[in-house]
C-alpha cells in the first residue's frame, strides 16, 4: 500500500478518536447554550401558533414544517457561518448584535401591545385578512413566520455563541449544529402538537367511554384559549427576553451600570426576604428585563411610528 495512502488512513483515524472524544465537550457545550437560550426558545414556541391559526385543519402539518425547514436553513446556512466569523474575527461585536436583537423583540412586543390596546392591526395583517386564495395566504404566513424566525434564531445562536467563547472553533461549530438540529425538533415538535389538540379532542370525544369523551370535549373547549394565551406569553416572552438581552449587554460593556445593578441588587433582596429562592430572584430579573425592554421598545415604536407617519423627514435634501 502506497505510504501517502498509509499516512492519510493514520491521519483519518487520529481525526475519528478525536472526534469520539470530543462528544462529550460537544453535548455538554450544547446543552449549556440550549440552557442559556431557553427564554428565547419558550418566546419561538409561544409565538408560532399564531402563524396557522384560521387555516385549514389539514395544512397545519405541512405549514409548521416547512417553517420548520426554513428555520433550520436560518440557523445552519446562514447564522452559524455568521456566528464562526464572529468567534474568528469580531468576538467584540456579539455583545452589541445581541443587543440589536434585544431591541428588536423589544420593539416588536411593545407593538403588539400597542395594537391590543389601540384596536390597531399593523399592515400584514391587514394584507392577510384581504387574500382569498388560500394558497397565497399560505405562503405569506409562511414567509412571514420564517422572518420573525430568524430573528429569534439569530438569538438563539448568539446567545449559544456567547456561552461557548471557552471551546476551540471546531467544537463551537459541532456545539451549535447541534442546538440548532435540538431547539429547531424541539420548539416545531411541541407547536405542532399544540395545534392539533383540538383534532386530538375531537378524536377522543368520539372514542366510547364517557370520560375519553368528556376529555375530548374539554380539549376542544380548551385550545382556543390556549392558543390565545400563547399569544400573550410570546408577546410577555419577548419583552422579558429582549429586555434581559439589552440589561446583559449594559453590564457586559459596562455603561449604564446603574440598570443592571439595580435590578440585581433587587433580585437578591427579594430573593433573601423569602429565604433565598431562585424563582424570586428570576422572576424579579424577568420583570426588570421587561420593563426595560418596555421603555425601549416604546422609543423605538414612537420614532417608526413618526417616520412612517412622516416619511417625508427620510429624505435628505
Amino acid at each position: 500500500m502506497p505510504s501517502g495512502l498509509i499516512a492519510l488512513l493514520d491521519d483519518v483515524a487520529t481525526i475519528a478518536k478525536l472526534a469520539a472524544s470530543s462528544l462529550d465537550d460537544v453535548a455538554g457545550a450544547a446543552g449549556k447554550a440550549s440552557t442559556k437560550a431557553a427564554g428565547v426558545v419558550i418566546d419561538d414556541t409561544a409565538v408560532t401558533p399564531r402563524y396557522v391559526v384560521g387555516l385549514a385543519p389539514e395544512r397545519e402539518l405541512p405549514i409548521i414544517g416547512k417553517i420548520a425547514w426554513g428555520s433550520l436553513k436560518n440557523k445552519l446556512l446562514i447564522l452559524l457561518p455568521v456566528a464562526l466569523l464572529l468567534t474568528a474575527f469580531a468576538p467584540f461585536l456579539i455583545v452589541p448584535l445581541l443587543m440589536i436583537g434585544g431591541s428588536y423583540l423589544a420593539f416588536e412586543a411593545t407593538e403588539k401591545i400597542l395594537e391590543k390596546l389601540l384596536h390597531d392591526h399593523d399592515h400584514e395583517d391587514k394584507l392577510m385578512d384581504s387574500i382569498d386564495d388560500p394558497r397565497e395566504l399560505e405562503a405569506l404566513q409562511v414567509k412571514s413566520a420564517i422572518r420573525t424566525d430568524f430573528i429569534l434564531s439569530g438569538e438563539i445562536m448568539a446567545i449559544s455563541l456567547a456561552s461557548l467563547e471557552h471551546l476551540s472553533l471546531v467544537t463551537t461549530a459541532f456545539a451549535l449544529i447541534a442546538v440548532a438540529l435540538a431547539i429547531t425538533a424541539g420548539v416545531y415538535g411541541v407547536v405542532a402538537l399544540i395545534v392539533k389538540l383540538d383534532d386530538i379532542g375531537l378524536h377522543l370525544a368520539e372514542k366510547p367511554g364517557a370520560g375519553t369523551r368528556a376529555v375530548g370535549r374539554g380539549m376542544v373547549r380548551v385550545v382556543p384559549a390556549l392558543l390565545s394565551g400563547l399569544a400573550g406569553i410570546g408577546t410577555a416572552a419577548m419583552l422579558w427576553v429582549g429586555g434581559g438581552i439589552l440589561v446583559h449587554g449594559l453590564e457586559e460593556m459596562h455603561v449604564l451600570t446603574f440598570i443592571p445593578e439595580t435590578i440585581h441588587g433587587l433580585s437578591h433582596s427579594a430573593s433573601e426576604v423569602v429565604g433565598g429562592s431562585g424563582l424570586v430572584a428570576w422572576l424579579v430579573n424577568a420583570v426588570g428585563g421587561a420593563i426595560v425592554g418596555l421603555v425601549v421598545g416604546g422609543v423605538i415604536v414612537a420614532i417608526v411610528r413618526q417616520v412612517t407617519k412622516h416619511p417625508e423627514k427620510l429624505i435628505v435634501d
